[in-house]
């Protein structure tokens, strides 16, 4: 799935993307996830809000890869590159 995503995750997040980000969000997370303030709703309340994760401690591209490395009962498998999991860690970081 992600090896090794962890890894130089520093020269990742320095060169990401926001605007990808926010389109991974939409096309991947939105559909349990509220990813942006103005979504309506979530389809379960069981997916933490983008938001909510913005907040968390050291919450960055190397966390965030590490949450995709295991995933929650539930929550798909997904198969995105180092530049993808830091353009959406970059795009959850503005939901501070």
């Amino acid at each position: 799935m992600i090896a090794g995503c962890a890894i130089s995750m520093q020269d990742s997040a320095s060169a990401a993307d926001v605007g990808q980000g926010k389109a991974i969000a939409e096309r991947w997370c939105s559909a349990c996830h509220l990813v942006e303030p103005n979504q309506k709703a979530a389809t379960t309340d069981k997916a933490p809000p983008f938001a909510s994760l913005a907040k968390m401690p050291d919450f960055g591209a190397a966390k965030l890869a590490l949450l995709l490395l295991e995933p929650h009962p539930n929550m798909p498998k997904l198969s995105l590159s180092r530049s993808e999991i830091a353009d959406l860690a970059e795009f959850i970081q503005t939901l501070k």
